[in-house]
Protein backbone atom coordinates (compact mmCIF):
# COMPACT_ATOMS: atom_id res chain seq x y z
CA UNK A 1 0.00 0.00 0.00
CA UNK A 2 0.98 3.66 -0.36
CA UNK A 3 0.65 6.56 2.04
CA UNK A 4 1.40 9.99 0.57
CA UNK A 5 1.67 13.60 1.69
CA UNK A 6 1.30 16.68 -0.52
CA UNK A 7 1.03 20.39 0.15
CA UNK A 8 -1.16 21.28 -2.81
CA UNK A 9 -1.28 25.07 -2.27
CA UNK A 10 -5.05 25.33 -2.93
CA UNK A 11 -7.10 22.23 -3.65
CA UNK A 12 -9.41 24.12 -6.01
CA UNK A 13 -6.56 25.55 -8.09
CA UNK A 14 -4.75 22.19 -8.36
CA UNK A 15 -7.70 19.79 -8.44
CA UNK A 16 -7.03 18.58 -11.99
CA UNK A 17 -3.38 17.88 -11.15
CA UNK A 18 -4.36 16.16 -7.89
CA UNK A 19 -6.94 13.89 -9.50
CA UNK A 20 -4.60 13.02 -12.37
CA UNK A 21 -1.87 12.17 -9.87
CA UNK A 22 -4.21 10.04 -7.74
CA UNK A 23 -5.29 8.03 -10.79
CA UNK A 24 -1.63 7.46 -11.69
CA UNK A 25 -0.25 6.64 -8.23
CA UNK A 26 -3.41 5.23 -6.53
CA UNK A 27 -2.39 6.08 -2.95
CA UNK A 28 -4.33 4.22 -0.28
CA UNK A 29 -4.07 7.17 2.11
CA UNK A 30 -3.37 10.72 0.93
CA UNK A 31 -2.73 13.62 3.29
CA UNK A 32 -3.10 17.09 1.80
CA UNK A 33 -1.96 20.39 3.29
CA UNK A 34 -2.70 24.03 2.53
CA UNK A 35 -6.05 23.21 0.95
CA UNK A 36 -7.11 26.87 1.41
CA UNK A 37 -10.84 26.21 1.64
CA UNK A 38 -13.39 25.95 4.44
CA UNK A 39 -14.39 22.46 5.50
CA UNK A 40 -17.82 22.59 3.84
CA UNK A 41 -16.32 24.04 0.67
CA UNK A 42 -13.93 21.15 0.04
CA UNK A 43 -14.70 19.45 -3.31
CA UNK A 44 -15.52 16.06 -1.81
CA UNK A 45 -17.38 14.38 -4.68
CA UNK A 46 -14.52 13.70 -7.13
CA UNK A 47 -12.48 12.12 -4.35
CA UNK A 48 -15.39 10.10 -2.96
CA UNK A 49 -16.07 8.87 -6.51
CA UNK A 50 -12.52 7.42 -6.44
CA UNK A 51 -13.36 5.48 -3.27
CA UNK A 52 -11.94 7.70 -0.55
CA UNK A 53 -13.28 8.43 2.90
CA UNK A 54 -12.51 12.04 3.85
CA UNK A 55 -11.70 13.97 7.00
CA UNK A 56 -11.39 17.71 6.35
CA UNK A 57 -10.13 20.50 8.58
CA UNK A 58 -10.50 23.63 6.48
CA UNK A 59 -10.08 27.37 6.79
CA UNK A 60 -11.00 30.20 4.46
CA UNK A 61 -8.17 31.23 2.10
CA UNK A 62 -5.37 29.91 4.32
CA UNK A 63 -3.98 26.71 5.80
CA UNK A 64 -6.25 23.65 5.96
CA UNK A 65 -5.55 19.92 5.90
CA UNK A 66 -7.41 16.92 4.50
CA UNK A 67 -6.92 13.17 4.92
CA UNK A 68 -8.26 10.80 2.27
CA UNK A 69 -8.35 7.06 2.96
CA UNK A 70 -9.46 3.95 1.09
CA UNK A 71 -9.84 2.30 4.51
CA UNK A 72 -12.31 2.65 7.33
CA UNK A 73 -11.41 5.63 9.51
CA UNK A 74 -12.09 4.46 13.05
CA UNK A 75 -11.29 7.73 14.87
CA UNK A 76 -10.36 11.31 14.03
CA UNK A 77 -9.49 14.59 15.73
CA UNK A 78 -8.87 17.94 14.05
CA UNK A 79 -6.74 19.82 16.54
CA UNK A 80 -3.88 19.11 18.92
CA UNK A 81 -5.46 18.37 22.30
CA UNK A 82 -4.89 20.94 25.07
CA UNK A 83 -3.64 23.55 22.61
CA UNK A 84 -5.68 26.64 21.82
CA UNK A 85 -5.32 27.09 18.06
CA UNK A 86 -7.69 28.86 15.67
CA UNK A 87 -5.77 27.76 12.57
CA UNK A 88 -6.58 24.57 10.63
CA UNK A 89 -3.30 22.68 10.72
CA UNK A 90 -3.89 19.20 12.16
CA UNK A 91 -5.78 15.98 11.51
CA UNK A 92 -5.15 12.73 13.36
CA UNK A 93 -6.85 9.59 12.08
CA UNK A 94 -6.90 5.91 12.97
CA UNK A 95 -7.30 3.54 10.01
CA UNK A 96 -8.28 -0.12 9.98
CA UNK A 97 -5.96 -1.83 7.45
CA UNK A 98 -6.20 -5.59 6.91
CA UNK A 99 -7.32 -6.13 10.53
CA UNK A 100 -4.46 -3.94 11.77
CA UNK A 101 -4.56 -0.37 13.03
CA UNK A 102 -2.42 2.52 11.79
CA UNK A 103 -2.51 6.02 13.30
CA UNK A 104 -1.62 8.99 11.09
CA UNK A 105 -1.09 12.63 12.04
CA UNK A 106 -1.32 14.97 9.05
CA UNK A 107 0.24 18.36 9.85
CA UNK A 108 0.78 21.75 8.30
CA UNK A 109 3.29 23.19 10.73
CA UNK A 110 3.48 27.00 10.93
CA UNK A 111 6.06 28.77 8.77
CA UNK A 112 7.22 31.04 11.58
CA UNK A 113 8.56 33.99 9.62
CA UNK A 114 9.49 36.69 10.34
CA UNK A 115 11.94 35.37 12.89
CA UNK A 116 12.12 36.45 15.67
CA UNK A 117 8.57 37.60 16.27
CA UNK A 118 5.06 36.48 17.25
CA UNK A 119 4.77 34.10 14.29
CA UNK A 120 8.01 32.38 15.25
CA UNK A 121 6.86 32.05 18.86
CA UNK A 122 3.62 30.48 17.58
CA UNK A 123 5.63 27.99 15.52
CA UNK A 124 7.72 26.91 18.52
CA UNK A 125 4.67 26.66 20.77
CA UNK A 126 2.89 24.57 18.12
CA UNK A 127 5.84 22.18 17.97
CA UNK A 128 5.99 21.90 21.76
CA UNK A 129 2.25 21.15 21.91
CA UNK A 130 2.64 18.50 19.21
CA UNK A 131 5.51 16.91 21.13
CA UNK A 132 3.48 16.78 24.35
CA UNK A 133 0.57 15.16 22.51
CA UNK A 134 2.83 12.54 20.93
CA UNK A 135 4.22 11.71 24.37
CA UNK A 136 0.67 11.09 25.56
CA UNK A 137 0.03 8.70 22.66
CA UNK A 138 2.93 6.38 23.55
CA UNK A 139 3.72 6.12 19.84
CA UNK A 140 6.48 3.52 20.24
CA UNK A 141 3.84 0.88 20.90
CA UNK A 142 1.78 1.36 17.73
CA UNK A 143 2.07 1.77 13.99
CA UNK A 144 2.21 5.56 13.85
CA UNK A 145 3.13 7.97 11.04
CA UNK A 146 3.57 11.73 11.39
CA UNK A 147 3.69 13.39 7.99
CA UNK A 148 3.04 16.61 6.14
CA UNK A 149 4.57 20.02 5.54
CA UNK A 150 6.77 20.62 8.59
CA UNK A 151 8.30 23.89 7.40
CA UNK A 152 11.53 22.54 8.88
CA UNK A 153 14.86 22.10 7.06
CA UNK A 154 16.48 19.45 9.28
CA UNK A 155 20.13 19.61 8.13
CA UNK A 156 22.48 21.41 5.73
CA UNK A 157 22.00 18.67 3.14
CA UNK A 158 18.29 19.49 2.99
CA UNK A 159 18.82 22.92 1.37
CA UNK A 160 20.46 23.90 -1.90
CA UNK A 161 22.51 26.47 0.05
CA UNK A 162 22.09 26.17 3.81
CA UNK A 163 23.94 29.43 4.50
CA UNK A 164 21.13 31.37 2.83
CA UNK A 165 18.62 29.96 5.33
CA UNK A 166 20.50 30.59 8.58
CA UNK A 167 18.23 33.47 9.67
CA UNK A 168 15.01 31.88 8.43
CA UNK A 169 12.44 30.27 10.75
CA UNK A 170 12.63 27.05 8.72
CA UNK A 171 16.31 26.56 9.57
CA UNK A 172 16.62 28.46 12.83
CA UNK A 173 18.53 26.52 15.49
CA UNK A 174 15.52 26.59 17.84
CA UNK A 175 13.29 25.13 15.11
CA UNK A 176 15.74 22.33 14.44
CA UNK A 177 16.08 21.66 18.17
CA UNK A 178 12.32 21.20 18.52
CA UNK A 179 12.29 18.97 15.43
CA UNK A 180 15.06 16.80 16.91
CA UNK A 181 13.15 16.52 20.16
CA UNK A 182 10.11 15.24 18.24
CA UNK A 183 12.34 12.74 16.42
CA UNK A 184 13.84 11.65 19.75
CA UNK A 185 10.43 10.40 20.92
CA UNK A 186 11.16 7.33 18.80
CA UNK A 187 10.44 8.47 15.26
CA UNK A 188 12.46 7.87 12.10
CA UNK A 189 12.88 10.32 9.19
CA UNK A 190 11.97 7.73 6.60
CA UNK A 191 13.16 9.54 3.49
CA UNK A 192 16.57 10.06 5.05
CA UNK A 193 16.61 6.42 6.21
CA UNK A 194 16.36 5.24 2.60
CA UNK A 195 18.36 8.08 1.08
CA UNK A 196 21.08 8.96 3.63
CA UNK A 197 23.25 11.04 1.28
CA UNK A 198 20.71 12.34 -1.25
CA UNK A 199 20.46 16.11 -1.67
CA UNK A 200 16.80 16.02 -2.65
CA UNK A 201 14.07 18.58 -2.12
CA UNK A 202 10.27 18.79 -1.81
CA UNK A 203 9.76 22.55 -2.27
CA UNK A 204 10.91 25.07 -4.87
CA UNK A 205 9.80 28.70 -4.69
CA UNK A 206 7.87 30.18 -7.63
CA UNK A 207 10.32 33.11 -7.72
CA UNK A 208 13.79 33.54 -9.23
CA UNK A 209 13.65 30.39 -11.35
CA UNK A 210 14.15 28.20 -8.27
CA UNK A 211 12.74 25.07 -9.92
CA UNK A 212 14.79 25.48 -13.08
CA UNK A 213 17.96 26.02 -10.99
CA UNK A 214 17.04 23.23 -8.54
CA UNK A 215 17.25 25.72 -5.67
CA UNK A 216 14.98 23.77 -3.35
CA UNK A 217 14.59 22.65 0.25
CA UNK A 218 13.32 19.46 1.90
CA UNK A 219 10.55 20.46 4.30
CA UNK A 220 7.89 17.78 3.69
CA UNK A 221 8.59 14.73 5.81
CA UNK A 222 7.34 11.27 6.73
CA UNK A 223 8.28 10.26 10.28
CA UNK A 224 7.46 6.79 11.54
CA UNK A 225 7.41 4.92 14.84
CA UNK A 226 9.59 1.78 15.04
CA UNK A 227 6.64 -0.49 14.21
CA UNK A 228 5.64 1.63 11.21
CA UNK A 229 9.27 2.03 10.11
CA UNK A 230 9.58 -1.76 9.91
CA UNK A 231 6.52 -1.82 7.64
CA UNK A 232 7.79 0.90 5.28
CA UNK A 233 9.77 -0.49 2.35
CA UNK A 234 10.66 2.72 0.49
CA UNK A 235 10.04 6.48 0.40
CA UNK A 236 9.93 8.46 -2.86
CA UNK A 237 9.78 12.17 -3.70
CA UNK A 238 7.75 12.64 -6.89
CA UNK A 239 9.58 15.62 -8.39
CA UNK A 240 7.83 15.30 -11.76
CA UNK A 241 4.78 17.07 -10.37
CA UNK A 242 6.73 20.33 -10.01
CA UNK A 243 7.16 20.42 -13.78
CA UNK A 244 3.43 20.24 -14.54
CA UNK A 245 1.22 23.11 -15.70
CA UNK A 246 0.05 25.26 -12.72
CA UNK A 247 1.97 23.16 -10.17
CA UNK A 248 2.07 23.49 -6.43
CA UNK A 249 5.40 24.72 -5.12
CA UNK A 250 5.60 21.41 -3.18
CA UNK A 251 5.66 17.87 -4.59
CA UNK A 252 4.25 14.63 -3.17
CA UNK A 253 6.28 12.38 -0.91
CA UNK A 254 5.20 8.71 -0.85
CA UNK A 255 5.82 5.87 1.59
CA UNK A 256 5.44 2.33 0.30
CA UNK A 257 4.24 0.05 3.10
CA UNK A 258 3.92 -3.69 3.52
CA UNK A 259 1.10 -4.48 5.96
Amino acid sequence: MKIASWNVNSVRTRIDNILEWIKKETPDILCLQEIKVVTDGFPREPFEDLGYNLIINGQKSYNGVATLSKFLIEESITRIPNFDDDQARYIETVHSVNSKIIRISNIYLPNGNPCPGDKFDYKLNWMKALKEHLISLNIKDESFILLGDFNVIPENIDAYDADKWLNDALFNIETRKEFREIISLGLNDMYRSYNPLAKDFTFWDYQRGAWQKNEGIRIDHILASPIAADQITNVIIDKEERDKNKPSDHVPIIAEIDI
